[in-house]
């Protein structure tokens, strides 16, 4: 099975798709708009039903709600049975046991430790209702975050770099900085069946590149992605506060 995304600028780039399930990392410089490309391809997967499981790491909700409203014009509230969000909880313990699942049905977890992620994903899995033939779609951003990590930073890195070359149970859709740890990501780069990479330039251009896909054919010309200057600035924003806030606490970890 393959999944189009039905955007003109991303299908021109894959005509044909990319296939189901597959893992597809997005990389590039911190703040150069990886989760707006991840949301280009989230938003049709609900939209012709898919199941999505999203992984918050440096974004809440509520940046979700608003950024899938104002750029792509969908209201996620509409969509509640066919997906989850799994929040990374620095204050919790990276353990199986302090999975927590609050009121709106939020799972939160502390992510670094790769056990932990494994059950906070496939509880979250369990939660969705599955009518989709396409399956679930687990899109996770800013995971060089957990890189950081003393403990569990080798451990989590390997247990990734296993889900996008080797599980097929679900499709997997990755976003990954390499303004740290670069060498290490390299090695996702590597694992993932698809591959593309951001930049952007200035005044707040953001541009995409597709390197590698798993079996189909795809364009490796470069395109500017047509979003606004306050869509990129806003992202921007976000990875400078995340580098600031988390990094210093998940070192402690």
């Amino acid at each position: 099975m393959r999944f189009k995304t039905g955007q003109k600028w991303f299908d021109d780039l894959m005509p044909e798709g990319f296939h189901v399930p597959s893992s597809t990392l997005v990389s590039g410089p911190g703040g150069s708009g990886k989760p707006l490309v991840g949301y280009s391809i989230v938003t049709p997967w609900l939209k012709k039903g898919g199941d999505v499981i999203f992984v918050l790491t440096s974004t809440g909700q509520n940046f979700v709600k608003k950024a899938m409203k104002e750029i792509y014009n969908v209201d996620i509230d509409d969509y509640k049975g066919n997906l989850k969000f799994v929040d990374f909880d620095i204050d919790l313990s990276p353990s199986v046991d302090a999975i927590e699942v609050t009121g709106d049905g939020t799972n939160k977890a502390n992510l670094v430790n790769p056990e932990v992620w494994d059950n906070a994903i496939q509880m979250a899995n369990n939660q969705i209702n599955h009518k989709s033939e396409s399956g679930t779609l687990v899109f996770a951003s800013a995971l060089n975050l957990f890189l950081f990590s003393k403990t569990y930073g080798e451990s989590i890195l390997k247990r990734l770099r296993e889900i996008v070359e080797e599980d097929k149970n679900m499709t997997y859709l990755f976003t990954v900085s390499t303004s740290a740890y670069k060498e290490k990501i390299g090695t996702l780069e590597e694992a993932a069946d698809n591959l593309m990479f951001t930049r952007t330039e200035k005044p707040m251009k953001l541009f995409l590149k597709i390197t590698k896909m798993k079996e189909v054919n795809f364009s490796k010309q470069e395109i500017e992605v047509p979003l606004t200057t306050e869509d990129l600035q806003t992202i921007k924003s976000l990875a400078e506060e995340s580098r600031t806030n988390l990094i210093p606490r998940i070192t402690k970890i």
